[in-house]
Order: structure tokens, then C-alpha cells, then sequence
């Protein structure tokens, strides 16, 4: 199936194409009469990344995907996708490099899994089409349903139905649209392991969820998009950016003076105590912060329950990002 990477997941640039960047977007816009879809975007996926592309219904992501599958034409600024510029000319030399799995399979129910899979290699026109059916059905775990109508079959089997045709290309990049949508929780645990086996592999995946505890488990690093780009990096990179770091300590009752215990401690910038009765000190650094606290605590006879770094969310990312709702506006 999908080659194995090299251990660099790069390849020979191309056309200034950067050296380890399967996409390259530069200022990319897209305006569809007097709407705008999305504008200004930039960023690069490396060869073997998993990219998480997140953003409320409306902000863009959809039509992003498709312009890079070469499904839509964009207004303006240009992409490099596999080291191909991205023009009207080049789009059937970049499909036959990628492939896009979209959120509705859009299967023919009637045919069955291995009838479903031939009749796209063949439109594909690719060559060996029993064995590229095989190993799709392999990676997939789906050999021993290949007869099974597809019109029988859950929604978590036709997703990974759907899974093994976006596969039957070897392509070297694989967008895909929310895979997990309307799934199950045993559905998308299935699809997970199989995203995970993907990625082991060095797949370059360019993920589009709604799920931001999936993006958070596999990808990478993510972009946040409203109509324009807001943010891209790793998640622990996002959280550090937007938030401070706090330790939040509980102990068995309240503190009589909390100010006297935690004023003036090193590497204590500030506290406040939250609804539940814990307090949340914001800390430069927490290691640091640690030993101090739990000493002026036993020093003010508290019976402490635990000294805690508190953890930020990729959702409390998104939600300090995102604070509108791009699709009701339009």
C-alpha cells in the first residue's frame, strides 16, 4: 500500500516547494460572489504529519480541502501540494497523488464491499486491482466482510469501506473529512486504530473534525480556522501560548487565611479560589512552585489533599479562539 517513509518523511523539493512539506499554502482565498469562504491562508503540512484542521460549520474548512483536492478553484494566492503548484493544468497529476475521503461515503449500497472497491479502481484506472483490493480490505480489517452488501453494513463499516477506497491509490496525501462523524463510540475507536496504524505508517494525513479530543489524541499539530487562519501549532504549543501555567491546590477544608499562606511565595504570581472550593495559583513554573506550596500549607496546619498542575484543554484552546458562529451570521 502506502510507501514506507524513509525515516526523513521528506522528499526532493520542487518548484520552491519546501524540502519535508507535502502541502504548502500561501495566502490562499477563496470568495464565492460577495461570501467569502476563506481568506489569507498559510500554512505547510510535512511529509508523514497528521494535521488537524478545526473550525466551527461555515468557517471554511470544507472548501479549503476542496480546493486542495483540486475540486475547487481558489480567487487567489497559490499551494504546493506534493511538490505540484496547484493550477487548473496540474490537477489531474496531483489527484493521482492524493485522495480525499469526504464525510458522506457515498457508496453504492446495492454492490458489495469488493464490487464497491473494483468499480473504483477501475475509474481510477489503476493497475493490479486485485491485489490493491486485498491490501485495502487487509488495513482496513475488513477481508472477511468483502461480499457483504454494503447497504447491510453499520455506518463504522462503511466509513472504513470508504477508508479503503481513499487507500486504493497509495496516495501520498490522504484529506480527510470527518471520518468519525455520527459514529458510535465503538465506531470511532475502530476508525482511531485505524488512523493510528495510517500515521504509523507515515501517511501525511490532513484531518478535518469537529472532535477536538480526536485532533488532540492524533494529530500533530492543528490549525484553527474562522474564515481566516487564527492559530497552527502543536496543542501543548497552543496552550502555552494562550494560557498561563496553574497549579491548583485542595485541601480537606478551607483555608482560614489563604492570603497569608500563599502571598509572597517564589514563583507565585497570583491565586484565586474557584467554585469548588480548590485554589488556583498561577505559577511561572510549577516544579519550581511545588515544594514551596506544600510547605507553607503544613506550616498553616492544612490537611492537603493534592498539589496539582492543571492541564488545559486543545477545546479550551478552540473556544478562547472561536467566540462566533460563523454559519448563523451568513
Amino acid at each position: 500500500m502506502t510507501s514506507e517513509p524513509d525515516g526523513s518523511h521528506g522528499r526532493p523539493s520542487h518548484d520552491g516547494a519546501k524540502p519535508d512539506s507535502a502541502l504548502v499554502v500561501e495566502h490562499l482565498t477563496k470568495r464565492f460572489a460577495e461570501r467569502v469562504a476563506y481568506e489569507d491562508v498559510s500554512f505547510d503540512v510535512g511529509y508523514g504529519e497528521v494535521f488537524g484542521f478545526l473550525g466551527p460549520n461555515g468557517a471554511g474548512k470544507t472548501t479549503t480541502v476542496r480546493t486542495l483536492g483540486t475540486l475547487v478553484a481558489p480567487t487567489s494566492g497559490s499551494a504546493t501540494i506534493v511538490g505540484i503548484p496547484l493550477s487548473a493544468e496540474s490537477g489531474p497529476a496531483i489527484r493521482a497523488r492524493i485522495s480525499i475521503m469526504p464525510e458522506s461515503p457515498g457508496l453504492y449500497l446495492r454492490l458489495t464491499v469488493a464490487e464497491n472497491l473494483e468499480c473504483f479502481a477501475r475509474l481510477y484506472e489503476l493497475r493490479d486491482v486485485r491485489g490493491r483490493i486485498d491490501r485495502v480490505l487487509q488495513a482496513v480489517n475488513l477481508t472477511e466482510r468483502a461480499s457483504d452488501v454494503c447497504g447491510a453494513l453499520s455506518k463504522g463499516l462503511r466509513q472504513r469501506v470508504a477508508l479503503a477506497r481513499a487507500l486504493l491509490s497509495d496516495p501520498e496525501v490522504l484529506f480527510l473529512d470527518e471520518p468519525t462523524s455520527g459514529l458510535d463510540p465503538v465506531a470511532t475507536r475502530d476508525v482511531h486504530g485505524l488512523l493510528d496504524a495510517l500515521r504509523a505508517r507515515g501517511v501525511t494525513i490532513v484531518l478535518t473534525t469537529h472532535r477536538l479530543e480526536e485532533a488532540e489524541r492524533l494529530c500533530h499539530r492543528v490549525a484553527i480556522l474562522n474564515t481566516t487562519l487564527r492559530l497552527v501549532g502543536r496543542p501543548d504549543e497552543l496552550r502555552a501560548q494562550l494560557f498561563s501555567r496553574n497549579l491548583e491546590v485542595r485541601t480537606r477544608t478551607q483555608l482560614d487565611e489563604p492570603g497569608r499562606v500563599f502571598d509572597g511565595l517564589a514563583h507565585v504570581e497570583g491565586w484565586e479560589q474557584s467554585p469548588t472550593g480548590s485554589y488556583v495559583l498561577n505559577v511561572t513554573d510549577p516544579d519550581a512552585a511545588a515544594p514551596g506550596i506544600a510547605r507553607a500549607l503544613v506550616a498553616a496546619n492544612a490537611d492537603i489533599l493534592s498539589v496539582a498542575e492543571s492541564h488545559h484543554s486543545l477545546e479550551d484552546v478552540y473556544l478562547e479562539v472561536v467566540d462566533e458562529d460563523v454559519e448563523a451570521k451568513r
